[in-house]
């Protein structure tokens, strides 16, 4: 992951007069985390920006320690690398950063897809079917930003039904530097073969079979990892 020194600050038009909603019911840490993850994950912070802390404080109207707590919170999550000399800058996710995360993600997604199936109920596969319809509509509609809410739909419904808390935080980090990384980066995933790999793990759900579920979980993140690799 590389480094670029350019600063956020109140000055800086990129920031498009970057402004987040401090919820009363939130913390104030939260709530600016939250709200400089967004600007992270959609581009009003570039990846190699530099988040300057005394800089954000002022343009958000905060206090520097919540923007403190929140931009160690981005380096936690992978959204942000800290350089010895100049703080933190958005992180830069390469190709081959990204084969690293699916390595890691396919063994997770395998773990999720079991224990989705042994700890929850038939209303599951009936929620899958439903984002597998709103899937395929979408592409049928070359609507691509519905396409890719569709796909973390599916992967995050499986997720919560796992009830695996840990694993679950590990892949909404992972997947929350994916979004970063494809940002500046064009996989060919092929989204046609992905939603038949999707419909292919939610029969398994529906069968109640959980090896062949976790396997096919498994594959169909192999499958992303090996295109990465094929284009590094």
């Amino acid at each position: 992951m590389s480094e670029h020194d350019e600063e956020v600050g109140v000055s800086d038009a990129s920031t498009g007069g970057l402004s987040i909603d401090i919820a009363p019911t939130h913390r104030i840490a939260d709530s600016v985390f939250q709200g400089l993850r967004e600007a992270v994950l959609d581009g009003r912070i570039p990846p190699g920006r530099r988040l300057s802390v005394p800089a954000l404080a002022q343009q958000l109207d905060v206090s520097r320690s919540p923007v403190r707590e929140a931009v160690a919170r981005l380096t936690a999550d992978g959204l942000a690398v800290e350089s010895p000399r100049r703080g933190a800058v958005v992180a830069t996710i390469t190709l081959a950063d990204l084969a690293e995360l699916y390595e890691v993600r396919g063994a997770l997604e395998g773990v999720v897809a079991r224990l989705a199936i042994e700890r929850s109920g038939p209303e599951l596969a009936d929620r899958l079917d439903e984002v597998l319809a709103e899937h395929q509509a979408a592409l049928d509609a070359g609507d691509i930003q519905t396409v890719q809410r569709c796909d973390a739909a599916f992967h995050r419904l499986i997720r919560q039904a796992s009830r695996h808390d840990y694993a679950s935080r590990l892949l909404d980090q992972i997947q929350s530097q994916v979004r970063l990384a494809m940002r500046t980066t064009m996989v060919a995933a092929g989204p046609e073969r992905a939603l038949r790999e999707h419909r292919e793990i939610a029969t398994a759900i529906r069968l109640g079979d959980a090896e062949l579920a976790e396997r096919r979980a498994q594959a169909h993140v192999a499958r992303l990892r090996d295109a990465l690799r094929a284009q590094s």
